[in-house]
């Protein structure tokens, strides 16, 4: 099932991307198989004319043969230049397919399913096997039809050598099964494979070499790394051990099949049965049914890692929902446009979120207002809640239970794509972009990277200037030296370009600020706010914005209009600076501890 899921997959995909190609490839493969088992027939006859003294016929089927040997060679080279460049064409569009998919949910609690983990990393592995795959699927094919025809000219020669072909299935079922065992011990041990990547590159990269060489931690680094790629290869090395000796007995009885059929030819040209011709053609269409089981066999083995691949991609359409849209009760898309401005704000109403696989929830039953223009401060311990909190904001993660409205209207009920068009965030843990300044920065809003100015505001409101003036060539130049001789920033750098970025977007609807200014000192993030402010301001008076703040420093919270406090994933208080204060409770217990740390 796995070969006929990659060959429909395959041959549909490739037909979509350049049939014409896909055509041509068919037709010059198959004349090349076709051209085998008859060159074969033009040797025998050779052979019996040469040996009666019949020089013209001789001649004639001399000429034949060679022309059919160099057809099968001529067709196969010219088939593979068509199918090698289709089958590169199918990789890229595979690669593209498989980032869309990771990314077309609307949210991202499947990357937290290690199953999906498991299906992503296989995919991606996979990919480049399938480079083959399209040449697996037309070999085998041209295979079965080459066999076709050697089965008919093996019957016509004696009913006997019917049953040659036949022993070449014991062969191919066991091949599949020696590739199920393979398959089977490449999924058991996909979390060895990622776990063992990860501390490769935990062991090699400069952001973690640092602390490893400190601590003096590289050598039990590099004892997990080999005690984890020892176990995975232990079990692959044991999957084909078993898959050897199971294509070793189909490969025995295959033998003994093919050494039976050249007996009894013999015994029959001994006999004066068979001509010396016939018993050459039965040699040489042994020697090619040799072949085609061979070369089937390696073929089913590719084809049938490739339909592992499809399946897995499968699996991750549905989970990305592609070809199953949210339909409305008439059948219509149920999404609603997100509005201009906002005029109520955000409330959030019994909203509980648990981690998938998690045991207890993030968020318990978290009810609030955030009203439309206004600045809310998230405040509360590590593991609070808070981050999770944004996430579901952003509409990263769909709530477990509850509601979250925007000016009324659940946030399920608007187009994700559209809504995330209108966030503007930075996440405490930021991606680090190794690109060019522009690049690094512009990325933030991909319609506005070629914008100078508004490129420029950016880096002006994230008071990121004196970034722009180490980095030689301004914003052509190169920051991180992961994948260009850039310039190395410091953790406070690399921030300020990651709010930078944030703020590419202009007006959001929602601005949040997840730990925006943690590698800054106290000052710096305390000014870096003073001049956020206005634009926080602006963005409330002309589109209603809402302006989301997370820091451990209250001196920033103080700016906040509201203050919410979480605690162990629910709502210990909400309200003014003021108000938190005068109730005296969790809030109030907080400030006063961090206000003695700065006297």
């Amino acid at each position: 099932m796995r070969v006929l899921t990659a060959a429909r997959f395959l041959i549909a995909l490739g037909w979509r991307l350049d049939r014409k190609r896909l055509i041509r490839a068919v037709v010059l493969m198959f004349s090349g198989y076709v051209a085998a088992p008859f060159s074969a027939l033009a040797l025998a006859d050779f052979v019996d004319d040469v040996l009666g003294h019949h020089p013209g016929p001789a001649l004639v089927l001399a000429v034949l043969a060679a022309v059919l040997f160099v057809a099968q060679l001529m067709c196969g080279h010219f088939a593979h230049l068509d199918y090698f460049e289709l089958a590169e064409l199918q990789e890229s569009g595979m690669r593209v397919e498989l980032i869309d998919l990771v990314n077309n949910p609307p949210g991202i609690e499947h990357l937290d399913d290690p199953r999906v983990a498991d299906d992503v990393d296989l995919v991606r592995t996979g990919l480049f096997a399938s480079t083959r795959a399209l040449e697996g699927v037309l070999q085998l094919t041209g295979l079965l039809l080459q066999s076709a025809i050697t089965a008919g000219i093996l019957i016509h020669l004696d009913p006997w050598l019917a049953f040659l072909p036949i022993f070449a299935i014991p062969p191919v079922v066991m091949g599949g099964r020696a590739q199920s065992v393979l398959e089977t011990a490449r999924e058991r041990t996909a979390e060895k494979v990622r776990l063992s990547r990860h501390l490769l590159e935990l062991a090699t990269s400069v952001a973690s070499a640092k602390e490893l060489r400190l601590f003096g931690t590289e050598d039990e680094v590099i004892d997990r790394q080999e005690a984890a790629w020892g176990e995975l290869t232990d079990k692959m090395w044991r999957a084909q051990a078993v898959s050897a000796g199971l294509r070793a007995v189909g490969q025995l009885v295959f033998a003994l099949g093919y050494g039976g059929a050249i007996l009894l030819v013999v015994h029959q040209a001994s006999g004066g049965h068979a001509s010396i011709g016939g018993l050459v053609l039965v040699i040489t269409l042994a020697v090619q049914v040799s072949g085609q089981i061979a070369g089937a066999l390696a073929q089913l083995s590719v084809l049938q890692t490739a339909g592992r691949t499809v399946e897995r991609i499968k699996s991750l359409r549905a989970i990305a929902g592609v070809g199953t849209p949210a339909m409305g009760a008439g059948g219509e898309l149920a999404r609603r446009r997100v509005p201009r401005r906002l005029e109520r704000g955000i409330s959030l109403e019994g909203l509980t979120f648990a981690y998938p696989g998690g045991t207890e929830p993030a968020l318990d039953g978290v009810t609030f207002e955030i009203p439309a223009g206004s600045t809310l401060a998230l405040v509360g311990e590590n593991g609070a809640g808070k981050s999770s909190l944004v996430k579901l904001l952003c509409g990263l993660y769909s709530p477990t239970a509850g509601r979250l409205l925007i000016d009324g209207v659940d946030l399920a009920e608007f187009d994700p794509a559209e809504w995330r068009a209108r966030v503007a965030t930075l996440f405490q843990d930021f991606f680090r972009l190794e690109f060019t300044l522009r690049e690094s920065v512009g990325l933030g809003e991909v319609s506005l990277l070629d914008d100078d100015r508004t490129l420029q505001r950016a880096l002006g409101d994230a008071r990121a200037e004196a970034v722009q003036e180490v980095v030689p060539g301004g914003l052509a130049g190169y920051v991180g030296r992961g994948y260009a001789d850039g310039v190395d920033l410091s953790g406070g750098q690399w921030q300020l370009l990651g709010l930078a970025r944030c703020l590419m977007r202009e007006l959001p609807l929602l601005l949040v600020l997840d730990e925006p200014a943690a590698s800054l000192d106290a000052a710096a993030e305390h000014a870096l706010f003073e001049r956020y402010a206005s634009t926080a301001k602006t963005t409330a008076r002309e589109l209603g914005g809402i302006t989301v703040l997370v820091s451990h420093r209250f001196s920033t919270v103080l700016m906040a209009d509201s203050i919410a406090v979480l605690r162990g994933g629910k709502l210990a208080e909400h309200g003014t600076h003021r108000e938190l204060m005068e109730n005296d409770a969790l809030y109030a217990e907080l400030f006063r501890l961090q206000a003695r740390a700065y006297r």
